[in-house]
């Protein structure tokens, strides 16, 4: 057959949806209208349906009929789609994506996903054991939580992090007034599907998976565990944070085996030349997080981990690091929510009065309370929780040279650049910038600065920018977001 008569063929079907799909919306426009109800923008333009279903044969075919025949929310994603209700559609698309996500965390391991996307410390953490409980998560705790593991890749949680934010903003789950055209949906429909639907899982991940059952199954001897060692060789640096902070999880549940603790005693000290001091900061703060909540069970078995690392350096000074700790989870929660306008605001006070007036932090936690600053300061890319941004300036005023340069750099952290993506958090990157202008005081940074204010290119994409890059090892030396 010829390009022609190809051509002609895919011009009658496209003429024959057109046909069809007016007929349809004229009968329930007209219905509509008898029932005194108004019908105008109620349904998209039939042109922008088609634009979704002459270009949806191509992604389907990415996904294979045994999946295909069980995903019912893809069923009423293309319904709604005929329909012209592309808001529903986007709904639709955002519950199949959740529920395959939910799903592979499931086949993968819960103790360990569950240590990693909400702590292994944290109150919510205890409440969080079997498959149900995915059903607490937060949509961004779960796609968070999934690429810290290696279920999705980093370039997939930005584009799901976007997706995240039309589903939020643009779709049926809330009033609006926003417009999806049927390039966005298609392009939102891909997205879903290549970075989670059939996204095949990683040799990384599927080594870790097994060595996760190795460890809570078996006995593993000295000579295992160097073995096992060289893989740890080739772990990003993100991923050895994680996987040490999913054996920590793993160590202090009360239910674990003596057996279990054994094998990761062997393993965490050859594992932990490559974990960052943020991580190792962290360690010691969920410590004394135990320690507050007098939960001496946890406590004994948290100092043990550290006792296997020699690690008595990365204990916190006092109670103060607890009290701020929680206070940035409580905030960051909130901030992440669907209801951040109203909850926002109470825990961004309770963590500025737990800072004090001088704006000091202990060591141990001052990375993590900037980048919690910056991260609610930038907003969730929908709108400004005024209430909450006086008491953000407030605190980013008090930021000393160190905190300013942290926040400066906090460009190359995966949560903020993923961020940047959206224009309402571009926006406030700038004011960021402007803010933190004459606070910074080291020359690279200055260079940095000045760098950002003459970046022309997508600001998610400036922390792989070369000349950016160039001065990125000094700069780490001295903030280490």
């Amino acid at each position: 057959m010829s390009d022609e008569d190809e051509n002609k063929i895919i011009t009658v079907q496209s003429g024959a949806i057109s046909i069809q799909l007016l007929e349809f919306e004229k009968s329930l426009l007209s219905f509509i209208g008898e029932q005194g109800l108004p019908t105008e923008t109620v349904l998209v333009d039939v042109g922008q349906r088609q634009v979704v279903i002459r270009n949806i044969d191509t992604v389907l075919n990415r996904i294979d009929n045994e999946r295909l025949s069980k995903s019912v929310y893809i069923s009423k994603f293309i319904a709604a789609t005929a329909s012209g209700l592309f808001d529903a559609a986007l709904n639709y698309l955002w519950d199949e994506t959740i529920y395959e996500l939910r799903m592979r965390v499931a086949q993968y391991d819960l103790a360990y996903f569950y240590d990693v996307a909400v702590g292994s410390s944290t109150e919510k953490r205890r409440r969080l054991s079997t498959e149900d409980d995915l059903q607490r998560i937060d949509d961004s705790d779960l796609i968070k939580g999934s690429n810290e593991i290696g279920l999705i890749s980093d370039l997939g949680f930005r584009h799901l992090d976007f997706v995240r934010y039309m589903r939020n903003w643009a779709s049926a789950a809330h009033p609006n007034q926003n417009q999806i055209t049927g390039l966005q949906l298609i392009s939102m429909f891909e997205t879903c599907v290549v970075e989670v639907i059939k996204l095949p899982l990683s040799n990384v991940v599927v080594e870790i998976k097994q060595l996760l059952g190795n460890i809570k199954n078996n006995k593993i001897t000295q000579d295992e565990a160097s073995q096992i060692a060289v893989f740890f060789a080739g772990l990003t640096q993100e991923k050895a944070n994680t996987l040490a902070a999913g054996l920590y999880g793993i160590y202090i549940q009360l239910d674990t085996t003596t057996q279990t603790r054994q094998n990761i005693q062997l393993l965490i000290p050859l594992l932990w030349e490559m974990v960052d001091e943020i991580t190792r900061n962290e360690f010691g703060v969920r410590y004394a997080r135990f320690i507050a909540t007098n939960d001496q069970d946890r406590q004994k078995l948290a100092r043990e981990f550290l006792d296997v690392v020699s690690g008595a350096q990365y204990l916190p000074k006092g109670i103060r690091v607890v009290e701020i700790g929680n206070a940035i989870e409580n905030l960051l929660t909130a901030h992440r929510g669907l209801n951040n306008f109203y909850n926002e605001p109470a825990f961004a006070r309770q963590l500025q009065r737990q800072v004090g007036e001088t704006g000091k932090v202990p060591n141990e936690i001052n990375i993590k309370f900037v980048l919690s600053i910056v991260e609610a300061f930038l907003t969730n890319g929908n709108g400004v929780a005024w209430n909450a941004e006086i008491t953000y300036i407030e605190l980013l005023n008090q930021f000393d040279s160190t905190q300013a340069s942290i926040a400066v750099f906090s460009f190359v952290n995966k949560t903020i650049s993923s961020r940047l993506q959206f224009p309402l958090c571009q926006r406030q990157f700038r004011r960021l910038v402007d803010l933190m202008r004459d606070k910074v005081t080291i020359p690279v940074m200055k260079e940095l600065v000045s760098d950002i204010d003459s970046y022309t290119g997508a600001l998610e994409n400036m922390k792989d920018d070369t000349h950016i890059n160039s001065k990125a090892n000094a700069i780490r030396r001295i903030v280490n977001p």
